[in-house]
């Protein structure tokens, strides 16, 4: 049950950095509990007297599922079939090249370093973690690990220090995949810091080629900006990964795979509800839409409500605990609420700045107008003096 909860953490927040939440049970009744409960046992013997510990046998560990492949992972995402069917070529030509190198024959340089485009929540994070495992599973990697940063994780507050903090990200890489979300940030007009990352990285790819691959993820139109304003940045990064959003349909699927995961069942009642919710929400969708997050958000609220209805219950039995019922569906409205205000705001916001400009521009058009029959009539006096 620990290890589901602290999945299910997991899943919603991230696994964040070494210092993260750690769940842990608690058996030992608010005391600090010892590393192996021992009993303290006194033995007589002939020899001198003696105390022994003799240690309680260890429960029974259940058996680990075995590890899936990173293929197996990619075959189970939800949609993404473009994606899948993109990988798939990245991993052929991959082990391709591998045997060729093997075999002592020449290469043609090929670039493994990925730029993913998509709205937030499309599966750019996972892909990339798969990918990383794919490449330690044929030898392209040494380690596989996924490293995350983006702009916050890069770029300091000093002139000097941007290339430090960054060198400390591609070493944390090295091995693994440098993964960028929201690359885009680190080219703004007006500050040097973020130029001073991408010189870093770029460096660094290619003083240890083949050594990290890196992928840069963010909205689409503002990433092919984001690569075509440095040449160094489109010489290394020339493949292209869009991840489209999901339809109602894979939403829908996407709900009902956090149930399985976490051993939740709906009424049917309650089943037709939340289907319903998820078109609303893919319906009042705007710019900002974060896909499967949005379906993790409704699932956490559902099973939120859940748990404040059946903690005041007795008798709490195993069915109560996995049944959502329409009772858990209430405030849903409110996360369709959010992204439709969201939306209504920015168009408020575009208006307001449109109407603005035109005013300006019709202030600018009458004063000049006001201008000129001022000019005239001084014409007019000096004709008749």
């Amino acid at each position: 049950m620990i290890d589901g909860l602290k999945s299910m953490y997991n899943d919603f927040y991230g696994t964040g950095d070494d210092s993260g939440l750690e769940l842990h049970a608690d058996t030992s009744g608010g005391r600090p509990a010892a590393a192996d409960p021992v009993i303290e046992t006194e033995v007589v013997s002939e020899e001198a007297p003696r105390t022994q510990y003799a240690t309680q046998p260890e429960k029974e560990a259940k058996p680990k599922e075995p590890e899936k492949s990173g293929m197996e992972e990619l075959e189970e995402l939800i949609g993404l079939e473009t994606v899948k069917h993109d990988v798939k070529e990245m991993i052929g030509l991959a082990k391709v090249r591998k045997m060729r190198e093997e075999k002592g024959m020449k290469e043609v340089p090929v670039s493994l370093h990925l730029v993913f485009l998509g709205n937030p929540g499309t599966g750019k994070t996972t892909v990339a973690r798969i990918l990383a495992k794919l490449y330690k599973e044929i030898g392209i990697l040494e380690t596989g690990q996924l490293v995350e940063t983006d702009r916050s994780g890069l770029v300091a507050g000093y002139v000097g220090q941007t290339a430090i903090k960054t060198q400390k990200k591609i070493e944390e890489a090295m091995g693994g995949v440098l993964f960028i979300d929201e690359a885009y940030m680190l080219n703004q007009e007006g500050e040097n810091y973020g130029q001073e990352a991408i010189d870093t990285i770029l460096k660094a790819m290619e003083d240890h080629r083949d050594k990290f691959i890196v992928i840069v993820a963010g909205y689409t139109d503002l990433m092919k900006d984001f690569v075509e304003s440095n040449p160094g940045l489109k010489s290394r990064f020339n493949k292209y990964f869009e991840f489209k959003d999901y339809t109602v349909d894979e939403l829908q699927q996407i709900f009902e795979m956090q149930c399985r995961k976490y051993q939740y069942k709906l009424t049917d009642e309650a089943d037709a509800a939340v289907k319903e919710e998820i078109v609303k929400l893919e319906k009042a969708k705007g710019e900002n839409f974060a896909n499967a997050r949005e379906v993790r958000n409704l699932f956490e609220k559902i099973i939120t409500n859940q748990a404040a209805r059946i903690s005041e219950l007795d008798n709490i039995d195993e069915e109560t605990l996995m049944t959502v019922t329409m009772e858990d569906l209430k405030d849903l409205d409110d996360l369709t609420l959010r992204e439709g205000e969201r939306e209504i705001r920015r168009k408020a916001i575009e208006d307001l700045l449109t109407n603005l400009a035109e005013s300006s521009v019709d202030m600018e058009s009458e004063e000049t107008k006001e201008d000129k029959p001022k000019k005239a009539p001084k014409k007019k006096k000096t004709a008749k003096q």
